[in-house]
């Protein structure tokens, strides 16, 4: 039996459990393989215990997760990129054996982080499908480079292999045993769970659909309960979707919800979803309640038509303001995400849009100034054709995170927001210069605080009710 080592490279505070590291252990456990896991979250002195881990174990094959590139703050953002670097050339200095990246964040620009960390492979899109295949070649003394979603070097540039993404319902039963689930619920407060991947949408600026794909593909319901009934078993009672969007397409989610009702799993259950305004219906609403469901994120960027059209949504103002009056019907906490200083917004659009927000009155509203640009994206190519006119960036740095901000209003906009805002405490706004309003969650200390005394879900909720 080969030895295989997992090793999750997220060090963010709070902890979040790499769902995506137990998801490829439950499958390479499920072909027959047994994975070792090493995780840096818990270790005070990493570079000590990856060396350590090396040491002490010989392994047949790698696997590299990197869940974030950068903690996706826009302006003043954090990267994670050098310390994965760094965690890459350690395991290089006591490992000859093959090291393949992997997760969301490699996915959004494997050349790129592939490059950085000096490695030769990574894999683009599922790992559960693939690491598997890698492990039996391995076994076997087969060549596994020529696998589907590989990006490896070849000739001294790199090369994608197709892509293969087979329907989730092949995916095992999933244990949540991989990982210490219960102090991650302890210290971070939520768990993770998907019930579908990919994105059909058409934003402008995201990489989720470089991520995950355009198709969406969803899980059985059956299957999602029954990982939620193994979390609940280990404690762990309040949850967090990991979709894209969970309510599209709406037909699944209505779906998901009943066989939670069915289950009764709304009686012991809080959880939170990543949601579009539209499609969103009254009867969603009702169902997710009734499933558990206690607060929902629409992230509509914008509250102004042509900002809107500008970024590609698919929804408009008055599909906002339904959504969250659905919402408030049933109970139901509302945060909305906006990102102000996409390509052509103006002092009119952001007055607009914070004034549809006072309006519509949701929960909490979060603002961001800046858009991340991510390679590859819509955003990256109009940008290209402008000459990069309004980007920020570090020329010398390539692992530095790239932003946009309109030039139209940067000389003026956080000054602006922040006199729109006023004393409005729904509002968090992420202004470098005002920690005291900052709700990036990465290293958080009013977070931290919160989640020591007990709080437990969403962190926008924590926020919100830790006051």
């Amino acid at each position: 039996m080969i030895q295989i080592a997992l090793v999750n490279t997220n060090r963010m505070k709070p902890p979040i459990a790499p769902i995506g590291l137990e998801y490829v252990a439950e499958a390479l456990d499920h072909a027959g393989f047994k994975p070792h896991i090493l995780d840096l979250c818990w270790e005070e002195d990493w570079e000590f215990a990856l060396s350590d881990f090396f040491c002490q174990n010989r392994f047949d094959f790698i696997g590299l997760s990197l869940r974030n590139t950068d903690d996706c703050a826009a302006i003043n953002c954090q990267c994670f990129l050098p310390e994965f670097s760094s965690i890459a050339k350690i395991i290089r200095q006591h490992s000859q054996a093959p090291v393949v990246a992997g997760g969301v964040g490699f996915s959004v620009m494997p050349e790129l982080v592939l490059d950085i960390a000096g490695l030769d492979a990574g894999i683009w899109g599922e790992g559960e499908f693939i690491m598997p295949r890698i492990a039996s070649h391995i076994s076997e003394k087969k060549d596994w480079r020529d696998l589907p979603n590989l990006v490896i070097r070849q000739e001294n540039k790199w090369h994608r292999n197709p892509l293969w993404a087979p329907s989730l319902a092949s995916l095992p039963p999933m244990s949540r045993k991989w990982v210490d689930n219960v102090r991650y619920f302890r210290e971070g407060g939520q768990a993770g769970v998907e019930t579908k991947r990919g994105c059909p949408q058409s934003c402008i600026y995201c990489a989720d659909p470089l991520a995950k794909g355009k198709i969406v593909r969803v899980r059985p319901p059956e299957s999602v309960v029954f990982e939620l009934e193994n979390l609940l078993s280990q404690g762990i009672d309040h949850v967090h979707t990991c979709d894209c969007e969970f309510n599209i397409p709406e037909a699944h989610a209505k779906e998901v919800c009943l066989e939670m009702i069915r289950k009764k799993l709304g009686e012991k259950l809080r959880w939170y979803a990543y949601c579009a305004p539209k499609p969103f219906s009254e009867e969603l609403a009702t169902l997710m309640r009734r499933a558990g469901c206690v607060g929902i994120n629409f992230g509509t960027d914008s509250g102004d038509e042509k900002m809107l059209r500008n970024l590609k949504r698919s929804f408009l103002p008055r599909d906002i303001e339904t959504a969250v009056l659905a919402c408030k019907k049933e109970g139901i906490a509302v945060m909305i995400d906006l990102l102000i200083g996409a390509p052509g917004e103006t002092r009119q659009s952001i007055q607009s849009t914070i004034e549809l927000m006072k309006r519509i009155d949701p929960d909490r509203i979060g603002v961001v100034i800046g858009v991340r640009v991510y390679p590859g994206t819509e955003l990256e190519i109009i940008l290209k054709q402008n000459n990069y006119d309004g980007v920020v960036r570090d020329p010398d740095d390539p692992a530095a995170p790239v932003v946009f901000l309109e030039s139209a209003v940067a000389p003026f906009v956080f000054d602006f927001v922040d006199k729109l805002i006023g004393q409005d405490k729904r509002f968090f706004f992420f202004d470098p210069t005002k920690p005291d309003k900052n709700y990036n969650y990465n290293a958080n200390q009013k977070l931290l605080n919160a989640l020591e005394k007990g709080y437990k879900g969403a962190y926008w909720d924590i926020l919100r009710r830790f006051g």
